[in-house]
């Protein structure tokens, strides 16, 4: 898991909210990857202090948020191919400290170049399930 502090906003068009706010960013977890390592799953942990799933919604689907945090990883070391490689993962994965992403091989592999350590300590958790 990467602490990071970063602010990423909403524009409260979303299907499951109306919210528009400022969101803060605390962490980022490759929290799953299949034996190929060519899917996996990216948690982005928000402060529940800045985000109330219970009052404000889920994130899940905001485009502002999703744009935001494409440019946001950028900044911190991935290409733009590989940034673009993550959407939203289903609705059910959502929860009420993070939103769960949908991330490719292309983002994988840049998050390999960047921390192999990491995704190789994941890929090895996940060989089971």
């Amino acid at each position: 898991m990467y602490k990071v502090t970063a602010t990423l906003n909403t524009n409260g068009n979303g299907y499951w909210s109306s919210t528009k706010a400022a969101v803060e960013i605390t962490a980022l977890q490759l929290a799953y990857t299949n034996d190929e390592l060519d899917f996996g799953e990216l948690r982005v942990f928000f402060n529940t202090n800045t985000w109330d799933t219970y009052k404000d919604g889920l994130i899940y689907t905001d485009k502002l948020f999703l744009q935001e945090l494409r440019a946001y990883l950028q900044t911190i070391g991935f290409s733009e191919a590989e940034a673009m490689d993550v959407s939203y993962s289903e609705q059910g994965m959502q929860t009420d400290n993070y939103v769960s992403l949908d991330v490719g091989a292309t983002f994988i592999a840049g998050l390999e170049r960047l921390d192999p350590a990491h995704v190789h300590a994941v890929h090895a958790e996940c060989a089971d399930i």
